[in-house]
């Protein structure tokens, strides 16, 4: 747990040790990179006071600083802000602070939009979910957006298999229990750094947004099949290929039976008004 903010323990642990500091220039993290902006942008007004919870070391406050939109960024690990703040220079092209996404120190209806690209990755328990969302859509103003970013429930099947790694016993068992139930099994079964987590269905996603009051404007999948090509950090460097994969996420973003191949999922809701 990081000082006055409920991060748990292995959460921390991973954040900290600078797992996402170049994630999201090369390979699959580029391609979510710029599907997620995609979205964003079809959605976020231009001119737009936006508030990035759980914001990283500021890649996306970043890029929608130099769109011309006003940004805060709050995030739980006090590495990410360090970073986050020298992403933003000085003098700051964006607010950094640390912050956790149930208790956001912004005022009722004070923002014109929500990114959500994390926090409800390490919840595992729907009701707290369910809070974020709801602590997000406070801070909005009526008909304001929240972009939700959820990880798909195939992920980890689908990158067992893309890595190959099938033919071990005990990592099946564990990704085979992981897409049961959602959940990522237990630190002691753990052959890979990464902590507790949630893997969402679409439908548990759009439900969860639901729940919170907003109104969903779709859910939509990330990367596509793109994700899985074999040397993707390699083969985007080329325009065609990297066109090609970004053609085949957008045309299957909304395909029901298609949308949780992708690694993530993006949930897109407005507060209703009156």
């Amino acid at each position: 747990m990081t000082d006055n903010v409920l991060v748990p323990a292995d959460v921390a642990a991973y954040y900290e040790a600078n797992v996402e500091a170049d994630r999201l220039a090369a390979g699959t993290g580029a391609l979510e990179f710029e599907r997620t902006k995609e979205i964003v942008s079809r959605f976020l007004p231009a001119q737009a006071m936006v508030v990035d919870v759980g914001g990283g070391t500021g890649r996306y406050a970043e890029w929608l600083a130099e769109t011309g939109r006003r940004v805060e960024l709050v995030e739980p690990v006090p590495l990410h802000v360090k970073l986050a703040r020298e992403r933003a220079a000085d003098p700051p092209r964006f607010g950094v602070q640390l912050g956790e996404a149930r208790a956001l120190p912004f005022p009722e209806g004070s923002c014109d939009g929500v990114l959500l690209l994390g926090p409800l990755y390490h919840l595992g328990e729907e009701r707290d979910r369910v809070d974020v969302l709801r602590e997000a859509a406070r801070i909005c103003r009526a008909g304001g957006v929240v972009f939700a970013a959820a990880i798909s429930r195939l992920a980890p099947l689908l990158d067992m298999v893309g890595r190959g790694s099938i033919g071990s016993a005990e990592i099946f068992a564990n990704v085979q229990a992981e897409t049961v139930t959602g959940r990522r099994v237990g630190a002691d079964r753990r052959r890979s750094p990464f902590p507790d987590a949630y893997f969402h269905l679409p439908g548990e996603l759009e439900a969860e947004l639901r729940a919170a009051g907003l109104r969903v404007e779709g859910v939509f999948g990330v990367e596509g099949p793109g994700w899985l090509l074999p040397g993707l950090a390699a083969e985007w460097g080329q325009e065609e290929v990297r066109e090609r994969v970004l053609a085949a996420a957008r045309a299957f973003e909304s395909e029901p039976h298609l949308i949780g191949v992708s690694a993530h999922l993006l949930g897109v809701a407005t507060k209703p008004r009156g």
